[in-house]
């Protein structure tokens, strides 16, 4: 009886094994230095990958600051991560931050939170960067998460052939991109307002046309839009509850610097990366198919379409709910250590 119950165990467990997902291949795309929420992201993502939901093939940049690519060096090592591939843009858009110079954060002489890239300066160009990682992969693999400005995705587009690839960039993307999980618009009114302006789309209203315009129909885009982070705010009892086993976290340092004890920071980024890494899990709703336009003004518009492949997120008060909690979990729980 014994070998029977074995047997049957093993012949249960089988189909088990082939319902797991294969882990997502992850490009982060992030503007941080700007909103904390970046970071938050970032965080969220590694527990994913410890997980073994995600592998992170490489973060790009796309605001440019001293200390922003030292700043996501060092959150990738604070999780174990020391070797993720970094690259910024070689454009110009600066931004200020309240947190992003935790990099250079000393005690006794000795970085606080240890990493080795010393500035923004010293990393890849972030298209070259994207570029290689989109001819290494296979055959539409890759999810991109794009997470603020969209230059260094837009240039990725218009990128031409070269010794890392013969194929341009859109046919790069055509061939190796599986979706692309995007925090930018707003398409539905905020605060009453019809014609609200998002922040990813406002400041740099030519990148975002540029993608919009050139991005391959054969590949989805999933948006979420500045509603679904305002609803799923992260907990401020989080950050003074779930941080302390260790004396400095660089999480929760980044989140009181930027924001303070008494506020629960919207998480628009982290939508687009669990949304990227469990899409099925039905944290979300979608949208009907459709396409997006971009106006001169910064203002996002989308209409309905069969033949669209662009998306939105939708979040009903129940999964509004599961929402934060995962995130919290997700966000909170400590590095792993093997």
């Amino acid at each position: 009886m014994k070998n029977q119950i074995s047997v049957l165990c093993l012949t249960l467990w089988i189909p088990i094994i082939g319902w797991a997902d294969a882990p997502a291949k992850i490009v982060f795309d992030t503007d941080i230095a700007g909103d904390v929420d970046d970071a938050l992201a970032l965080a969220m993502l590694h527990t994913l990958a410890d997980r073994a939901e995600c592998t992170i093939e490489a973060v790009t940049v796309s605001k440019t600051h001293p200390q922003n690519g030292p700043m996501v060096d060092a959150i990738n090592t604070f999780y174990g991560r020391p070797d993720v591939p970094i690259g910024v843009t070689k454009g110009d858009y600066p931004r200020d931050s309240k947190y992003v110079g935790l990099a250079d954060k000393r005690d006794n002489g000795a970085f606080r939170y240890s990493h080795d890239l010393l500035k923004s300066s010293d990393a890849p160009d972030a298209v070259k960067l994207l570029r290689q990682v989109l001819a290494g992969a296979d055959s539409n693999s890759i999810s991109i998460v794009s997470v603020g400005l969209a230059v260094n995705i837009a240039d990725l587009l218009e990128s031409p052939a070269d010794e890392i690839s013969p194929l341009p960039g859109d046919d790069l993307v055509r061939q190796k991109v599986k979706l692309l999980s995007i925090m930018a618009g707003a398409f539905n009114p905020v605060n009453e307002n019809a014609h609200y302006l998002e922040a990813n789309v406002r400041n740099h209203v030519g990148s975002m046309q540029r993608f919009v315009q050139q991005w391959p129909n054969e590949i989805p885009v999933v948006w979420s839009d500045f509603n679904i982070g305002i609803r799923a705010a992260y907990p401020r009892k989080s950050i003074a509850r779930d941080f302390g086993y260790t004396k400095h976290h660089v999480i929760r340092e980044s989140y009181l610097l930027y924001c303070g004890p008494e506020h629960d920071r919207p998480t628009w980024d982290l939508t687009s990366v669990l949304y990227a890494v469990r899409p099925n899990d039905g944290y979300f709703g979608l949208s009907p198919a459709g396409s997006v336009s971009v106006a001169d003004d910064g203002f996002t518009e989308f209409t309905e379409s069969e033949s669209g492949r662009h998306r939105y997120l939708k979040m009903n008060n129940i999964q509004t709910v599961r929402v934060v909690e995962v995130q919290r979990t997700l966000v909170s729980q400590p590095p792993s250590t093997e």
